[in-house]
């Protein structure tokens, strides 16, 4: 696993072995990444992320790579949050980040009462847990934390984590497919 482009591209992330941690691919990262600078090297630059289930922290340190100004790692395991804290030492990043030891669906809340405006957010819940992709998705759409953010979901290609939350507030305007995986993109409609 590596970093696709940008300030840190074609530096190794460490992972880890027997968790139920699904890195994001490095062609679907690479993918991910193409959709969202269209062309354009710069579009990233300033931006704050919010890297859902971060897991090892690839998505948002390669949003870092690219320019992101700041990116909200979170993650419940303990093994992952120390993953994601030594991949960024290895790359020498030592501000533009916060590292959330937390549930998702309790960090939600409390990111939105400290006024966090991000303009992506990442989701990227296990696969097998299809629950929590409707709950995060569904709390979001009531949240303002995606009022004008682009959220993206990674899902197995043969899951859909739905097209509409929150009687439309949220919906899915773009779907992607890339070997057994797909990303899902949704945009705020209130």
């Amino acid at each position: 696993m590596r970093v696709i482009a940008g300030k840190f591209r074609s530096r190794q992330l460490g992972a880890l072995r027997g968790l139920d941690i699904r890195p994001t691919s490095d062609r679907l990262r690479e993918t991910l990444f193409n959709v969202l600078t269209a062309g354009n090297p710069d579009a990233l630059a300033g931006s704050v992320w919010l890297d859902l289930f971060a897991g090892t922290g690839a998505v948002g340190i390669e949003a870092l790579s690219r320019g992101a100004e700041k990116v909200y790692f979170v993650e419940t395991s303990r093994r992952a949050v120390e993953l994601i804290k030594r991949n960024l030492q290895s790359m020498g990043i030592n501000n533009g980040f916060e590292i959330l030891h937390e549930e998702v669906l309790h960090e939600i809340p409390k990111l939105e009462r400290q006024r966090v405006k991000p303009n992506f957010i990442f989701l990227d819940p296990p696969y097998s847990s299809q629950n929590l992709y409707r709950e995060a998705l569904e709390q979001l759409a009531n949240s303002v934390l995606s009022e004008h953010a682009l959220v993206i979901v990674e899902h197995d290609k043969k899951f859909d984590p739905g097209a509409v939350f929150s009687a439309g507030a949220l919906r899915r305007v773009r779907k992607l497919e890339q070997g057994d995986a797909g990303l899902s993109f949704y945009r705020c409609e209130r």
